[in-house]
């Protein structure tokens, strides 16, 4: 489970509050979606409750561990062993293949031999077997984007964050995206929480956060 303990964000000098004292539970294994209007702290939230940027105030606790109280070490290994990012870019390295990316993950605890196969079939999962070896400049938007989602999951991380997953992509390859993800999470327990403009993908969602001006809707 996932606890948001009156989290709260400010940024700027003198300090703007962007999220005001959000608190809320996500249960391990949702599907979780993330809407509001531009500017309406989404992505703020989504990156405070990620660790990847450090939250003003508040706490959130994964499995009733807060994550703020981790060494930097303890951190590097949570997200790592346990935490998958996935952005609107795909942030591909270009030198690298389509798998020698999807491996990148796995080279920090030096487990990219352990891991090939499955970067294979996470790669054949999502159509792209006989691509293995091309360069991200030789793959479509749709298929780069499908590259960064299997190297989100090279890890097989119970947490799994997305900010605008399907920005970049036409409808049909954001549907592919958004099934996948939603597949994920019911087949192998795994809570994904997803920012994204699109009512229609954000309706997918089994809980759904709703952001006004950094509150709750609810609030």
């Amino acid at each position: 489970m996932i606890e948001v303990v009156n989290l709260k964000k400010s940024f700027g000098d003198p300090p703007q509050e962007v999220l005001h004292g959000l608190s809320f539970k996500i249960e391990q294994g949702s599907f979780v979606s993330i809407t509001g209007r531009s500017g309406s702290g989404k992505s703020t939230l989504l990156y405070s409750m990620s660790s990847l940027d450090n939250p003003t105030s508040g706490q959130v606790l994964f499995s009733n561990v807060d994550i703020m109280s981790m060494t930097d070490s303890e951190l590097h290994e949570f997200r790592n062993l346990k935490m998958g990012f996935i952005f609107q870019f795909h942030y591909l390295l270009p030198e690298l293949t389509a798998l020698e990316n999807v491996l990148m993950p796995a080279r920090r605890t030096n487990q990219q031999m352990t891991l090939r196969d499955k970067g294979v079939d996470l790669l054949d999962q999502f159509g792209l077997k006989e691509k293995l070896h091309r360069l991200p400049k030789q793959l479509s938007g749709g298929e780069q984007q499908r590259v960064a989602i299997a190297r989100a999951l090279i890890m097989s991380p119970q947490y799994l964050f997305a900010d605008e997953p399907t920005g970049n992509l036409d409808s049909q390859n954001g549907q592919i995206v958004m099934k996948i993800l939603s597949d994920l999470s019911k087949k192998n327990n795994t809570t994904v929480i997803y920012v994204t403009h699109d009512l229609e993908f954000a309706s997918l969602a089994q809980q759904k956060i709703f952001l006004i001006d950094g509150r709750l809707k609810d609030q």
